[in-house]
Parts: structure tokens; C-alpha cells; sequence
């Protein structure tokens, strides 16, 4: 018997494999990466600098932090650079080492993966479907007075592309923090909100020890290959710990530079937030429309729908969009999803309107 494999947002390769398509004519839905690419600003001044490869970059890469601490208004000593998310992740995880875990599902898999290997026991806390994935911080706070440590949130939250208001966040880490429960924040998709204020826990870490927010390059700033995440956290000590942990120079001397570049391009940030934007609008207004669909209010660059027809599954809808070079996400893999769901992000105008067209006779 064949049975199709397990395909995520970047198996674009293993995908063409499977179905005998060419990767060049696929527009990637999948993987929740910033249409406009790379900025030009960004390539051009790392062209210039291809020589910092026959240095090290600064053991303690100064310059790099204070440009993030005036990008995430923190102070500079709050921020460690590293070698993607996933390192600082891994690192979090190891220098915390948590007894009981809670993870606010249904979410990325690397977490679980990243407790599994350092041993914690792991739970998650469902956001339901019926709430259309809004968080209910009170019943949360209960099922956290049973005996939990540790809380993994990613806001907003990849498959759903909810998200937590700041000011529920500051309810849920002054309970955590009486409770003596540290909560770790991921904000890979923050830049993509509407009112980043509204959302971000990152200023919240002047105020509360029992913190850490994690952020990369990948999804915004289109850079994934780049392998540049960074935390940000006002317990100082904790951060010292981590930092011992961390291979030196774990984010090279490019890596480094090109941070520095990213996050003062100011035309390339507003560039990229009006097309978002702009299209979220558009793409949900339309979405919502469409009777056997079912759309929740995104706050990322990507839209949860439910599949509501009688009798039509997610795989058969993957396979709908791929066989017209469109490839989304089925959801069937992710923890605490049931039902039939896809997920997509926002590409460029005239490739989101295909899908919208695909999509429309389901």
C-alpha cells in the first residue's frame, strides 16, 4: 500500500519529489516567509562586506545588541544574539530544566521536541476551536496551579495566528511569577501584528524576572538560511547562565552584520507591513465569503480555515492547490488540532488571488 508522507512548510523539495513537479513553478504558501524576500538594502551591503568572513565577529557582538535593544525598546544588556530560535530555545530549556512543562497548543514542534530531550514532563493547554482560538487567560491560570514550572507560548501562535493581547500578558506573568512558573514568549511572528504594542511581552521584560522572549529573522526579515534568532530577557542572572551554555560566536560574523543592517531598514519594515497588512485584509474579507470554509481573525501572516463541506479532507485540498502550483500546509499533523484544517500565509497579490480562486471551488 502507498501511503503519502507527512509534508510541513518547508518540504518543498520532498514535496516536488512526491507529486513530479518542478520546484521553480510552485508559489510556497507553506512556509510563512516574507513574499518580498530578501531586503536589496540588506543584500547589497553584504556584498560590500564579504571580507568579515576572515574575522571573528565580537565575542560580545555590542554593536548587534544595542541596535536590537532600540528595536525591541530594551535596554541592550537584555538581548542575546544566537544561532537561530532554535538554539536559544534549546539553551533556555537546558539551563531552566523544567519538571512539569505546560505548552499553549496547538503549536510548533519544537518544543516538545526540545523538553522531550531534556526530560520534562510536557502538557499542553488546548485554545479551542469553539473560542476560535482565543485564549481564556482565567481558566489557564487554573489548570497552572497544578503543579507547573515552565509555560511555552508562541505569539502569535503558529497554526492558529492568534494572539494575546498585553495587557491579558501581564495577568498571565503576574500570576506565573507568585507561582513561581517561568514563561517563555516566542515572537517569531510579532512584526506581522497590526499594533505590535498591543501584543509584545518584549518591554514587559523591565518589569518581570520570570520571563524570556525569543525572536528571529526568519519569517519578516525573510532570512531563514541566516540562522539568527535572539532573546530578550530582563533576569539578568539567568541570561549570564545561558550565555555560559552558548558555543562562542554562535551567530558569524555575516549573521551578525547583517542584523545590524535588518533592523535599521526602515523603508524594508513599513515596505513589508503595508503589503501584509493591506492583503490580510483582503484575503480574510474574501475568505469569509466562502461557505465551505471557515476563517478565523489572523494577527500573523498566515490564515487557520477549517474545512467545513461534508466529506472533503485537508490532504485532498493540499492536493487540490499543489496540482495548481499552490503548495499550503495541511494541518493533520499538528497536537490538539481536530479536525480538517489548512493553513497558508500571504504571498504576493496576484498569487494570493489564485489561491483565493483555487480555494473557491471547494
Amino acid at each position: 500500500m502507498n501511503t503519502k508522507p507527512a509534508f510541513h512548510g518547508s518540504d518543498i523539495e520532498k514535496i516536488c519529489r512526491y507529486y513530479g513537479l518542478d520546484k521553480n513553478s510552485i508559489v510556497n504558501f507553506g512556509a510563512n516567509v516574507n513574499p518580498l524576500g530578501l531586503s536589496a538594502n540588506v543584500k547589497e551591503c553584504i556584498a560590500k562586506h564579504l571580507d568579515l568572513l576572515s574575522s571573528y565577529p565580537d565575542r560580545e557582538y555590542t554593536a548587534l545588541r544595542e541596535v536590537l535593544g532600540a528595536y525591541c525598546c530594551v535596554p541592550a544588556e537584555f538581548i542575546l544574539p544566537g544561532n537561530g530560535a532554535s538554539e536559544l530555545i534549546a539553551l533556555l530549556i537546558e539551563q531552566k530544566k523544567p519538571e512539569h512543562t505546560l505548552i499553549l497548543g496547538p503549536t510548533y514542534s519544537e518544543y516538545s521536541r526540545e523538553l522531550t530531550l531534556s526530560g520534562s514532563k510536557q502538557d499542553y493547554y488546548h485554545l479551542k476551536e469553539e473560542q476560535d482560538f482565543i485564549l481564556d487567560i482565567d481558566d489557564l491560570c487554573r489548570t497552572l496551579r497544578l503543579g507547573f514550572d515552565f509555560l511555552i507560548i508562541c505569539n502569535p501562535n503558529n497554526p492558529t495566528s492568534s494572539a494575546i493581547k498585553k495587557e491579558e500578558i501581564i495577568r498571565l506573568l503576574d500570576f506565573c511569577q507568585k507561582q513561581d512558573i517561568f514563561v517563555m514568549i516566542d515572537e517569531t511572528y510579532i512584526e506581522f501584528v497590526p499594533d505590535i504594542s498591543t501584543v509584545s511581552a518584549a518591554p514587559l521584560t523591565t518589569e518581570f524576572q520570570n520571563l524570556m522572549v525569543l525572536r528571529g529573522v526568519s519569517k519578516f526579515f525573510a532570512a531563514p538560511g541566516l540562522r539568527f534568532g535572539y532573546g530578550i530577557t530582563g533576569n539578568l542572572g539567568f541570561l549570564k547562565e545561558i550565555k555560559e551554555k552558548q558555543i562562542p560566536w554562535s551567530l558569524n560574523s555575516i549573521g551578525a552584520f547583517a542584523g545590524e543592517i535588518m533592523f535599521r531598514d526602515s523603508e524594508y519594515i513599513q515596505k513589508t507591513r503595508n503589503l501584509i497588512l493591506s492583503e490580510r485584509e483582503r484575503m480574510y474579507r474574501c475568505l469569509r465569503e466562502l461557505p465551505a470554509l471557515k476563517t478565523y481573525q489572523p494577527y500573523a501572516n498566515f490564515f487557520l480555515v477549517k474545512i467545513e463541506k461534508e466529506g472533503i479532507t485537508s490532504s485532498q485540498v493540499f492536493e487540490t492547490c499543489i496540482k495548481n502550483g499552490l503548495m499550503i500546509r495541511d494541518c493533520s499533523s499538528f497536537q490538539c488540532l481536530d479536525g480538517e484544517y489548512i493553513r497558508f500565509c500571504i504571498m504576493m497579490p496576484e498569487d494570493n488571488t489564485r489561491l483565493l480562486d483555487t480555494l473557491s471551488t471547494i
